[in-house]
């Protein structure tokens, strides 16, 4: 007897599960400056906490691919719901950077869980349409941030403790564990339709694999690179930071809504090419705008990183469908790590860049002793305002690489079959 899929509800969940993922990473972002003042972290020190729940991420979601069809989608599910429970109690109950760096790393392990089986389940759930069923499973992401990025700023106005605001991440956790808890899963898509463990393997050889890979190194950096950071490097632009970063997402939320009709107007590689070309002209537009002005380059980066992390899977999912759970898996392994390595490396130098702005004899901890009424206080907000533009406009050279290296994959893919 063939067991009942209902793929509506398995989708739902899935939406539930991405939202308390996303929520993890905005209300991390809205306690970064909470930590460095708390604990005297450096934003180097920052960056290698933040980091943390990527490479959590990175390995979850590679060993998922194989877990995938090992264990089976489900089991994965509780191991990503404990992970998020744990993870969240632990960050509360956190004194320092190593209960921080671990109680991170489980959630990024937990976050990571959850891509490795929703990405393959939509895929599987929706043959026929993957991108932009894709596109609109991980609409939740930005709008899970939007959500955190709110509860912070509202939290934050009303005087509510930090570990009030990490406990709401429970809430989306609790509901999406009770929703999948009720369903049965499908096999994956490499079961289903016959491919074996040899085949697979061999597909994520293939040459256009291999480039896609590194292209995912890109992409995620310039999308969660600057999402993570964005808030904290032009905090003295004279808007509310963090509701530069609910904005963007806001945006994400948007375009990812209405992915479908882009995919069939462009195809997946031109979704591609127009977001590597709209981050990169929004990321240098940075360097020119002021106060409330800084909300136009903001759109269209939003514009241009939204279809990113969607549009890579669906291209390979679409394109390489041979590649199964573990093509989509090492995409976004390699995306996570990108990201985790990436993370420190903007924050020392954005650190680097401020003291070399700065009066002679600061150093990082001495920073944090510069109050709004100290003699200093206007030269740290200038030195930090251009170095948070200058460290954008280093991070810009990578969606310029990817335009580049995206219109050459759809000359030649046109060449072969078409795109």
């Amino acid at each position: 007897m063939k067991t009942e899929i209902n793929s509506r509800n398995l989708f739902v969940a899935s939406c539930i599960a991405i939202i308390a993922t996303a929520m993890t990473f905005a209300i991390r972002v809205g306690l970064e400056k909470e930590y460095c003042r708390t604990f005297g972290f450096s934003h180097e020190e920052i960056g290698y906490i933040s980091g943390t729940a990527f490479w959590g991420f990175t390995l979850s979601i590679i060993f998922g691919g194989f877990l995938c069809d090992l264990l089976g989608m489900k089991r994965l599910i509780v191991i990503a719901f404990s992970g998020h429970v744990l993870g969240i109690i632990l960050t509360i109950l956190a004194d320092g950077f190593w209960s921080l760096f671990f109680s991170t790393l489980l959630i990024g392990i937990a976050n990571g869980m959850v891509e490795a089986v929703c990405n393959p389940l939509v895929s599987t759930l929706y043959k026929d349409d993957k991108t932009t069923k894709l596109n609109r499973l991980h609409v939740w992401f930005p709008g899970g941030i939007v959500l955190g990025g709110l509860i912070v700023f509202f939290f934050n106005e009303w005087n509510i403790a930090k570990e009030y605001q990490l406990a709401t991440i429970l809430l989306p956790t609790v509901v999406y564990g009770f929703l999948f808890s009720r369903e049965n899963f499908p096999a994956t898509e490499r079961v289903d339709d016959g491919v074996s463990f040899k085949q697979m393997f061999q597909a994520c050889t293939q040459p256009l694999f291999i480039v896609m890979l590194f292209c995912m190194l890109l992409t995620a950096s310039t999308e969660f690179g600057t999402n993570q950071w964005i808030s904290n490097f032009l905090s003295s632009l004279g808007v509310k930071d963090i509701l530069l970063l609910v904005y963007i997402n806001l945006l994400m939320v948007i375009g990812r809504t209405f992915a479908g009709g882009f995919v069939h107007r462009l195809s997946p590689i031109g979704m591609l090419i127009f977001s590597a070309v709209f981050s990169t002209v929004g990321l240098f537009l940075f360097k020119y705008v002021d106060g409330y002005w800084a909300f136009l380059p903001a759109t269209i980066f939003a514009f241009g990183i939204c279809f990113f992390w969607p549009t890579m899977l669906g291209f390979v999912s679409e394109k390489l469908p041979e590649t199964g759970a573990l093509g989509i898996s090492l995409m976004g392994g390699a995306g996570m790590l990108s990201v985790a390595c990436v993370l420190p490396f903007m924050g020392m130098l954005y650190d680097n860049k401020t003291l070399q702005y700065m009066p002679a004899g600061y150093d990082i901890e001495s920073l944090h002793d510069i109050v709004p009424n100290h003699a200093d206080a206007g030269i740290l907000k200038a030195a930090q305002l251009t170095a948070g533009i200058e460290t954008l406009q280093l991070v810009a050279l990578l969606p310029a690489m990817l335009t580049i290296v995206f219109i050459g994959i759809y000359f030649i893919t046109k060449r072969k079959k078409g795109v």
